[in-house]
């Protein structure tokens, strides 16, 4: 018999790639995780509830979190890319990555910081291309963006021993790295030879979310092989 978790999370964007790497890392670890997809997820695993919801929208997704208990975690992993040059912007699509990265944090935060323990953990999912990149101005736009965000959360909720980080990787071997919206501005193999692996990204998310991270709040922490060098 398997003991009864004594944390839940709540992860965004668990049907594929870091998101579901996440679900598997912390339900291996014993936490009780509620899972958000625009795709049904079924995890054969007794502390796992699967939810099929598009958290785009705002009235379904805040109608949702007002269903939810107490949360220890919330981590932000739902993502989209998009990549055009200058002259060939698809502005929709930059109101889809803002809507996503930036709005669906907002309201994760706002709807659960009350339901969230003092100690409890927020993780954003960002991007190591956030101070910068050639033509992928609007994805960065909202992971830079991110960054401002995640750093004034941190400071309103430390009194309370909450923290907030956003762990920022480089290209990681994700089906999101075929996604031909990027086919403008394709995927760099970093200097160590090989791309980023979804487990190294979900070790790092579940750390912040332990114990031995309760110091460290309202940083970026970037995983990018060498890409930044």
């Amino acid at each position: 018999m398997n003991p009864t978790p004594s944390k839940h999370a709540l992860v965004t964007g668990c049907s594929s790639g870091i998101g579901e790497t996440v679900c598997l890392t912390l339900l291996a670890q014993g936490w009780k995780v509620t899972g958000l997809a625009r795709r049904e997820v079924s995890f054969s695993h007794p502390h796992f509830t699967g939810i099929l919801l598009d958290i785009t929208g705002t009235t379904q997704l805040t109608a949702f979190l007002e269903t939810l208990p107490q949360v220890d975690a919330v981590v932000h992993a739902a993502g989209m890319m998009q990549a055009a040059p200058l002259g060939q912007l698809d502005l929709q699509a930059s109101e889809a990555l803002w809507k996503l990265h930036i709005g669906v944090a907002e309201v994760l935060a706002d709807r659960l910081v009350d339901k969230m323990p003092d100690g409890g953990r927020i993780v954003l999912l960002g991007s190591r291309t956030s101070s910068g990149a050639a033509g992928r101005s609007q994805y960065v736009a909202t992971k830079s963006a991110m960054t401002g965000m995640a750093r004034s959360w941190a400071a309103e909720l430390a009194p309370r021993g909450i923290t907030v980080n956003i762990v920022a990787p480089g290209a990681t071997q994700t089906p999101m790295l075929d996604n031909p919206q990027r086919q403008s501005s394709p995927p760099k193999l970093p200097p160590i030879g090989r791309f980023i692996q979804p487990q190294e990204v979900a070790d790092l998310v579940c750390y912040l979310l332990s114990p031995s991270a309760a110091a460290i709040t309202g940083q970026q922490l970037i995983i990018c092989g060498g890409a930044s060098l």
